[in-house]
């Protein structure tokens, strides 16, 4: 069996899988994760390959991504789970959905269609790789040097997240920059045309946020005909974190249901 992918695993109780999306991390879920486990669930804060502490490959695509979830489950015997996945972990989620259908109890997807996504984090990754980390000696200062080329201070704080120690006086990032950088088109693409997944499906998008467009309703009820389309107000793209309160209720009253 391939490499596993890295996890924190909180509470006991019906396992529950949550993946996060583009360059991010588990960590950034462990508040929401902390609050579902409270309520009785066995909750598995998943790092994708090429992010956090999960291993690099050259690989990556949503084929890989989902097989990545299926070897995870059998490596910690979980025969069904429910999954919630964000933005990439939500393309991750309906792809696995779609492809392990027996494996999945119910599936939610935050703020991502099933549709392709030009790519459009370019601007990230290019003021990514203009920071020469090897010069930098704290988080400041590599916030002040990001941003020259990210004018956001919420998108600079959630990358810096990513910055660990590497060695004595040796910042790095956690997720693979230079595999990312290279992978952009398949971070945009569609699970396959035909793929469906039958089961209890949730949809929760930001009011702020274009990702999920009124436009996108056919392809969703056509790849998951249970799917029930919700909104989240007062948050954009980073649900999950503008509005954590509601994101919370109305996921859980979908998986208590």
């Amino acid at each position: 069996m391939s490499e596993t992918l890295h996890s924190k695993i909180i509470g006991d109780g019906k396992p529950l899988l949550i993946l996060h999306g583009f360059l991010g991390m588990l960590d950034n879920w462990k508040t929401l994760g902390s609050q579902y486990a409270e309520k009785g669930f066995q909750v598995h804060l998943i790092d994708q390959r090429n992010h956090g502490k999960s291993f690099w490959s050259e690989e990556f695509n949503y084929d890989i991504l989902a097989e990545d979830l299926k070897n995870y489950m059998a490596v910690h015997e979980l025969s069904q789970a429910i999954i919630i996945g964000h933005s990439m972990g939500g393309k991750t989620a309906m792809q696995f959905a779609c492809t392990y259908s027996e494996k999945v109890q119910k599936l939610i997807v935050a703020d991502i269609a099933p549709k392709f996504y030009p790519p459009h984090h370019q601007p990230i990754i290019d003021g990514l790789q203009k920071l020469n980390l090897s010069d930098l000696g704290s988080r400041g200062e590599a916030d002040d040097a990001l941003a020259q080329h990210i004018k956001d201070y919420g998108t600079r704080q959630f990358l810096l997240k990513n910055l660990y120690w590497k060695e004595k006086g040796l910042l790095s990032f956690r997720f693979n920059l230079e595999v990312l950088s290279q992978r952009m088109p398949e971070i945009g693409e569609n699970i396959g045309s035909n793929e469906t997944y039958g089961g209890p499906t949730l949809f929760l998008r930001g009011d702020r946020s274009e990702y999920i467009q009124e436009a996108d309703r056919d392809a969703i009820k056509r790849h998951f005909p249970k799917a029930e389309i919700e909104v989240v107000d007062k948050a954009g793209h980073w649900l999950h974190a503008e509005n954590p309160k509601q994101f919370f209720e109305k996921s859980l009253v979908f998986i208590e249901d």
